[in-house]
């Protein structure tokens, strides 16, 4: 049986785009996609024979600890005992470092800050004004996680008529838009443990940036 590939993705055309690649690339190769939010629909992921469930990015540090948990034991209880999951994860480094990254001085982590607003407004018929809200990223040392905020520049009302709501802000009052944790090997181990998962093997750089932890579920 050849190798199959189930990419799970809500962007049907990434996934078709990326399939195809794949399929040209690695023609013995066989890819079924699947349009779905991984956190709703794990029910969709494919039985198999030694499957592998591989999580990359660091898409992990941008859940809270309790959903971080939740989302693995959710994993952990579609994979058999022997079955293996793949998880990546953004680690812990000098603040100065990861506050470089996160507010960069071409401003495009800013510019996909208050895109968040842009979004809003339209899906929500407001009216955030993008000039009136500054962007804010710091490093929490004692959570390990990078904050994004929207600072206001000035006292506003914001109306939401999609929710029927108006809210006002102060100046410098922030709306909080995102989280990134950052671990260490043995913060990301611990966590699969938790979730009923062995950590098999461990991968990253030797000045460590980003991690990979390969699981077995027990």
């Amino acid at each position: 049986m050849a190798p199959r590939y189930h990419p799970l993705d809500v962007c049907e055309p990434m996934l078709r785009a990326s399939g195809e690649a794949l399929l040209a690339r690695y023609p013995w190769l066989e890819v079924h996609a699947l349009v779905a939010d991984y956190e709703r629909h794990l029910a969709a992921l494919p039985d198999g024979k030694r499957r592998l469930v591989v999580f990359l990015g660091s898409t992990i540090g941008n859940f809270s600890p309790k959903r971080a948990a939740a989302f693995l034991d959710a994993i952990a209880a579609r994979l058999r005992p022997g079955e293996f999951f793949l998880l990546g994860a953004d680690l812990v480094k000098h603040a100065a470092v990861l506050e470089a990254a996160y507010d960069d001085r071409a401003g495009i982590t800013a510019e996909f800050n208050r895109n968040v607003l842009r979004v809003i407004n339209r899906e929500l018929g407001a009216d955030f004004n993008l000039s009136a809200f500054e962007h804010v990223a710091f490093f929490d040392p004692r959570k390990r996680q990078i904050e994004m905020h929207l600072r206001a520049r000035r006292p506003q009302r914001v109306t939401l008529a999609g929710l029927g709501m108006t809210v006002p802000f102060a100046a410098g009052e922030t709306l909080h838009t995102e989280i990134s944790r950052k671990f260490t090997r043995r913060g990301l181990e611990g966590l699969c443990r938790r979730a009923g998962f062995a950590p098999e093997r461990w991968f990253a750089l030797d000045a460590p940036a980003f991690g990979l932890l390969l699981c077995r579920r027990v």
